[in-house]
């Protein structure tokens, strides 16, 4: 049982670690409002020595620049409520609350049908990372709550018999 315990700490700081990234660009992006946010992505990318033709710097550059200022308030709002669910899911986890085991198993494994989209049309060593990392996630609550059933029907079937 500890090492489903330590098991489900680790899922905990990976879900509260995507929450804090999540607030943090939140209130980035709200902290930055009113300024040119394309210079500024521009401006990063060539800062970081990164090529602003490859994939994931234009994505990048092309996210801040199609940000205006009508909505920069609801993707901070929209950041901070992905972040807050994030938190109680961690804090869930971290309890070992069997409803949050079930919900990072469905949040987890709802992202892998776009993770393998991603691969298969622009694979990148970032990709295939998040997408392993979240498939041991997704596996390992799936025999967390296995085994946790597992143990239910045994114990139900040995108070049957005695």
């Amino acid at each position: 049982m500890t090492s489903s315990k330590n098991g489900l700490k680790a899922v905990a700081v990976i879900e509260a670690l995507k929450g804090l990234m999540s607030l943090v660009v939140g209130l980035g992006i709200h902290v930055l409002a009113g300024q040119n946010l394309q210079k500024m992505a521009e401006s990063i990318v060539n800062h970081a020595h990164l090529n602003p033709a490859s994939h994931f710097p234009s994505i990048f550059i092309h996210a801040a620049s199609s940000i205006t200022d009508s909505n920069i308030s609801l993707i901070a709002i929209g950041a901070l409520a992905y972040s807050l669910i994030r938190f109680v899911e961690a804090y869930g986890l971290w309890k070992a609350f069997v409803w949050t085991e079930w919900f990072a198993l469905v949040s987890g494994a709802i992202y892998l049908p776009f993770e393998i989209y991603e691969i298969i049309f622009h694979p990148h060593i970032l990709t295939i990372c998040v997408f392993l990392l979240n498939v041991i996630v997704v596996c390992y609550m799936a025999s967390v709550l296995y085994s946790k059933r597992k143990k239910e029907m045994a114990s139900l079937l040995i108070h049957k018999i005695s």
